[in-house]
Parts: C-alpha cells; structure tokens; sequence
C-alpha cells in the first residue's frame, strides 16, 4: 500500500471536493450479457458466485481507482484487494465470505468453493481481512434489480467499493444479469465505472480466455 501525495495527484481537487461529503457515494447499475460465460461455467461445474467473485476481484484490481481508499483523511492505493462475498446460510440468514484474490481463474474459483461450504458450516460477519483492502459484493437471486443501494459507514465514511448482481433474465436469445457497481466519489467517477463494465463485459464474452 502506498500513500498518494496530492501535491501534483490530477485528481486532488476532486478529492478534497468530495471526501467531506455526508454521503460521498455514487452508484450505477446495468445489464451484462452472460449468454456465453454461463455455459462455460456449468461445463466446468464452478460455483457461479466463486466465478463472479473472480471476474469482479480481477477487473477492480486492474484499474487503480477501485484499488484507493480514504484511510485517516488522506487517499492511499493497494496493490492488490481481495472479494468478500455475501453467501446464504442457515436460518435464511448470509455469512460473509472473503477470498485471498489471485489471477488463475481455475485456482481461485477452486478455494473460493471450498471456503463457501466452509462458511456455511461457520457461519460468521467478521471479516478474514481486517484493513480496507476489500471488495464487497452480494447477489440478490430472487430479483433481477435496476437499482441498488448499499449499507455504508458514514463516520467515516467507508470507501470500499460494492458490488451487487441479480437475477438472470432472458431477453431475446440473450441471457441477461444485472450487476450493481458502488464508489466513493472522492476517488472514483462514472468513467472508472464504465471501463469496469466495459472490461467485465469483455472477459464474459471471451470466457474461453479464463480456461487456457
């Protein structure tokens, strides 16, 4: 992790602009098309959760704004920031499940599926990583959304980005998902949002590339 010094950091204004704000969050939601990487998915008997959870995981880690946060006031940059997933339990009621990001597509889909029947088992909402080097998500399964709104800490405000995903729908010979993207505006704007749905958009495209 390393600290950015706003002196000469083209984003300073916007920063100091938005960091103060009661709610400093923006959020966007839109309907990725999974008409390929689905099959892909049930062919090779992945976890669809695991496999969302790496295709987020990756393509955050890929662009530095989703990597920022606000520590003590001042912005900082991970190298690297790791999923922590919503997975239903007993009771009806979720557990929280974190997975040690790493780019192998197969390796990481393999340990996020054994940690999610391990959550099940051990319930639990406290989380593996404790600093902001997160990525939240969640699925909403029953709902195919056009919205989302996530809990946040206001004091101070948290700025870790959130991600949610919905119901699958069919739209003509297409198979639709919607995917919520959350960020704190002091560090991100719509631009960073769109090249993260452009990128994921790609990689579910081409899922064959995630395999080789």
């Amino acid at each position: 992790m390393k600290t950015i010094n706003l002196d000469g950091w083209p984003r300073r204004d916007h920063y100091l602009f938005f960091k103060n704000f009661e709610y400093p969050y923006f959020s966007i939601c839109a309907d990725m098309d999974i008409t390929r990487f689905l099959p892909m998915v049930k062919e090779n008997e992945i976890s669809f959760t695991a496999a969302i959870m790496y295709l987020v995981a990756r393509v955050a880690n890929g662009i530095p704004e989703f990597r920022q946060r606000v520590r003590d006031g001042d912005p900082v940059e991970h190298e690297v920031v790791h999923p922590s997933a919503t997975v239903l339990g007993k009771d009806d009621l979720f557990t929280f499940c974190t997975v040690i990001y790493e780019k192998d597509f197969l390796s990481f889909t393999k340990k996020a599926q054994e940690e999610i029947v391990k959550v099940k088992v051990v319930p639990s909402l406290k989380e593996k990583i404790q600093d902001d080097a997160m990525l939240f998500m969640t699925s909403i399964p029953w709902v195919s959304f056009t919205g989302f709104m996530h809990p946040v800490k206001l004091s101070p405000a948290d700025s870790v980005p959130r991600f949610a995903w919905g119901k699958f729908r069919e739209e003509g010979q297409k198979t639709v998902m919607p995917l919520s993207v959350q960020g704190h505006h002091a560090l991100m704007d719509g631009l960073h949002a769109g090249l993260f749905y452009e990128e994921f958009q790609r990689l579910l495209d081409q899922p064959e590339l995630l395999i080789e």
